[in-house]
């Protein structure tokens, strides 16, 4: 059966070539690894949440290996499962469910790449509860080697991996472990130390933005010196966000290669730590015992829109497609879905936070199943069906 689907996939994809339905016909020839189009105008960052009991969760937390334990809320105690059921509906746009079947079909001998923070290594994870069921237990490995994580997908002869680099830049983050720090330092340039991991990726999925957010000024280290305390100025922290994306940008200008690969950004992912943002009275109130999504389509937290604003402007200038998944506002929505308490914590809570869970509740991450999985659904569309503009 498994065979039959993909060649059922294969033949689609075809198809759908065959009728001209593919992003970016004619002039510039079809995108890499594009089966179909979006629909005109289909926008899939803008839509609404809508309940789907049938439909979702795609997977069970306790059926995927590959979480860490700090994702899994139900294996935690979430009293409650509502949050897994909502399905995410671009406004005005029909395109096809995810199909993991297809998508390791058109992975053949690939490399997919992961490069970010913990909200990115939770989207790569939730991409593998995604995929594995398609794949027999001895058709797949998985290993992790200081900061890289690699999924083999055997009979495909494909990897889907994640690289840490929180900040893109080299950074006295870097551990993948151990990378706590109260004064961040990054290097300007150059980037070699993490872009030599890069090399050779089909697919790219970049991340950066909770980690530039913490000040508004930021340490960068100037020259190659291996010393992470010479040479340091500091720079307000948009201004050295926006340092660090001309720096990858110009790496995958000089690197990728646009006839066999693609390269994504995954915009900024909301927190919600403050209820009175969205009309709760609650004093020290935040995603705490939150079970419902936001219901104003106007809704707007705390995320920086001027770092949005520099995420544009640089992607924007560079002389390759770098597609952009926009998972901010589809986020914004959802003060249910993170992990709250309902996680493995790092430190024992004192008997003071017992008393108040919402004083160390996790508004940052998100529980799996749940939001990352919609993510992973837009990179899915932007990946095998992107709009006629290349979606930049």
């Amino acid at each position: 059966m498994t065979k039959l689907l993909a060649v059922l996939a294969l033949v689609a994809a075809a198809f759908l070539r065959a009728a001209g339905q593919v992003a970016g016909e004619g002039a510039g020839g079809p995108l890499p690894f594009a089966v179909g189009a979006a629909p005109e105008g289909c926008d899939v960052g803008q839509g609404e949440w809508v309940r789907d009991e049938a439909a979702r969760p795609w997977y069970q937390d306790w059926e995927c290996p590959y979480i860490q334990p700090q994702l899994t809320c139900q294996a935690h105690g979430r009293p409650d499962k509502g949050y897994q059921n909502w399905r995410w509906q671009p406004r005005g746009c029909s395109l096809p469910s995810f199909n993991a079947t297809m998508m390791l079909e058109m992975l053949r001998g690939k490399r997919m790449l992961f490069v970010g923070d913990s909200l990115n290594r939770g989207q790569y994870v939730s991409l593998l509860c995604l995929l594995h069921r398609a794949i027999p237990d001895s058709g797949k490995s998985f290993e992790t080697v200081e900061s890289l994580s690699i999924f083999r997908a055997k009979d495909y002869d494909a990897t889907i991996e994640f690289y840490w680099a929180p900040m893109l830049a080299e950074s006295n983050s870097d551990d993948a472990v151990v990378h706590r720090v109260d004064d961040r330092v990054i290097r300007g340039a150059p980037m070699d130390r993490h872009s030599r991991f890069w090399q050779g990726a089909h697919i790219l999925v970049f991340n950066s933005y909770l980690w530039w957010t913490a000040a508004d000024n930021i340490q960068i280290l100037r020259g190659a010196d291996n010393d992470m305390s010479k040479d340091i100025v500091e720079m307000k922290a948009a201004e050295a966000y926006r340092l660090v994306l001309h720096q990858v940008v110009r790496w995958l200008e000089r690197n990728a290669d646009p006839k066999n690969s693609r390269a994504f950004f995954v915009t900024a992912s909301p927190t919600h730590t403050d209820s009175k943002a969205w009309g709760d009275e609650v004093e020290g109130g935040n995603c705490y015992n939150q079970t419902e999504p936001i219901r104003d389509a106007s809704y707007w937290g705390s995320t920086s829109r001027e770092m949005l604003r520099v995420t544009e402007e640089v992607l924007a200038t560079s002389r390759v497609p770098v597609g952009v998944v926009n998972i901010t506002q589809l986020s914004e929505y959802r003060r249910d879905a993170h992990t709250q308490t309902y996680k493995k914590q790092w430190a024992e809570p004192t008997a003071e936070q017992r008393a108040d869970p919402s004083s160390y509740a996790d508004c940052t991450h998100w529980c799996l199943p749940g939001v990352p999985d919609a993510w992973n659904e837009l990179l899915y569309w932007k990946l095998f069906f992107p709009s006629n503009d290349q979606a930049l």
